[in-house]
């Protein structure tokens, strides 16, 4: 019964396509017997030979293939419902954004890749609130619905971390997801990731802020002592030699600061080149050690080198080395001297992927726990008067971790009060 109900519809389908392809044959026959008449009447053809032809033509034309009623009938008709539904998918998983497909109940139809790998909470077949229950995305997805019309919304999440999101939520319109071809709307949510972005920009802000700070503290002081020395100060000799001793300190304070920005600057222009140098690691850290002993002895610090007695080759830029290296013994001397001992050693990486592992160890008062994970930010101090009394500029951390990055090492702290502080480089 349903093989003959089908055989039935599919008659009915091709029905006009019959009777077309009918018509223009019976038209094809008369006009050619038209033809053959005014023959006979007009040419003297006999009827003999005009039945003969009329015979011909009138077999012809029942085996001839009509193009034009092929090319003027339209295409068979077919199921369109789940065609459009993998078309859709297919369109979702070409994206690199991630990509969510929903119903009209904002279940889940299809995901890309990028939305699996971001939000590995959505499961095909649930709804979409179940893993993301932000209110403002349900009352955007709902007014899609409603309106049709295309919404776009910043997305603020703190858990597990924080993060922003860019989202786009559009109503594919004509799109039939039912299985017997209904139609069945679909909802298209795109998210683009702007977390980096306001990360960037936090970090620039601050950036700029702080570098504001830092210079406008000496330029004060250098207005303030040039003011002073004009004025009540002109003509005392003592005063005058004493501010102008500070304002030298002032002076230089700044000027370090500057040399540290432009040296930050200078190596994350060029943090994606490899250095393609060589440095024996050994000579580099004997002479930090030798650069650094006097200002060990004024702190009343020992500086203790530990290194193999051979050379120790790794590939890397010997200033920017040089410069990581002595801005760590130098921390450790300022900030954990209290501990009277700076241990320096060189031995083999046990890190897969790198070849050598430099420490330098203090046995200072130590830090606390939630300070250690913001050591290399820029201008980051745990005391702030006690690292400008000290002549810090905040930026000597930030600069090793940038180097160290460029040299594709690594740089780990680790910390805790009453026990010192220790960081290791690892490079390969």
């Amino acid at each position: 019964m349903v093989d003959r109900s089908q055989s039935d519809v599919r008659a009915v389908k091709h029905l006009p396509q019959m009777l077309d392809r009918l018509r223009t044959r019976l038209t094809l026959l008369v006009c050619m017997a038209l033809v053959l008449v005014a023959l006979v009447i007009g040419a003297g053809l006999h009827w003999p030979e005009a039945a003969l032809a009329l015979l011909i033509v009138t077999i012809a034309a029942l085996w001839l293939p009509v193009t034009a009623s092929k090319r003027d009938n339209p295409l068979p008709v077919t199921t369109t419902g789940s065609m459009t539904t993998m078309t859709v998918d297919r369109f979702v998983d070409v994206l690199l954004d991630p990509c969510l497909v929903l119903d009209r109940r904002a279940i889940v139809r299809h995901r890309n890749a990028a939305a699996q790998h971001r939000f590995p909470n959505i499961a095909v077949g649930n709804p979409i609130t179940f893993a993301l229950r932000n209110p403002e995305l349900v009352r955007a997805i709902e007014t899609v619905w409603q309106s049709g019309e295309t919404s776009l919304l910043e997305l603020h999440e703190t858990v597990p971390s924080e993060t922003w999101e860019k989202v786009a939520i559009s109503r594919l319109h004509g799109s039939s997801d039912a299985a017997d071809g209904t139609s069945a709307p679909l909802l298209l949510i795109t998210f683009h990731s702007l977390t980096e972005l306001k990360r960037v920009d936090a970090m620039r802000s601050d950036f700029i802020a702080n570098a504001s700070h830092e210079l406008r503290t000496p330029l004060t002081s250098l207005l303030g002592f040039i003011d002073t020395m004009l004025g009540p100060a002109a003509r005392d000799t003592a005063a005058r030699e004493k501010f102008l001793l500070i304002m030298r300190a002032q002076a230089e304070r700044m000027a370090k600061l500057i040399e540290d920005l432009l040296s930050l600057s200078r190596i994350e222009m060029h943090q994606h080149v490899r250095p393609t140098g060589s440095v024996d690691l050994v000579a580099l850290l004997r002479e930090v050690r030798q650069g650094l002993q006097s200002q060990a002895e004024a702190a009343d610090v020992e500086l203790r080198l530990s290194v193999p007695a051979d050379a120790a080759n790794a590939t890397g830029d010997r200033d920017e080395l040089y410069e990581v290296f002595e801005n760590l013994v130098e921390n450790a001397i300022k900030y954990g001297g209290a501990g009277k001992t700076v241990e320096i050693e060189l031995a083999v990486a046990a890190l897969p992927g790198f070849a050598h592992l430099i420490s330098v160890v203090d046995h200072g008062p130590g830090v606390d726990p939630e300070h250690v994970p913001r050591l290399t930010e820029r201008f980051y101090r745990i005391d702030a008067d006690a690292s400008r009394r000290k002549k810090g500029t905040g930026l000597g951390l930030a600069i090793a971790k940038h180097t160290v990055n460029r040299h594709r090492g690594q740089l780990t702290i680790r910390s805790r009060p009453g026990h010192g502080m220790r960081v290791d480089v690892s490079l390969p």
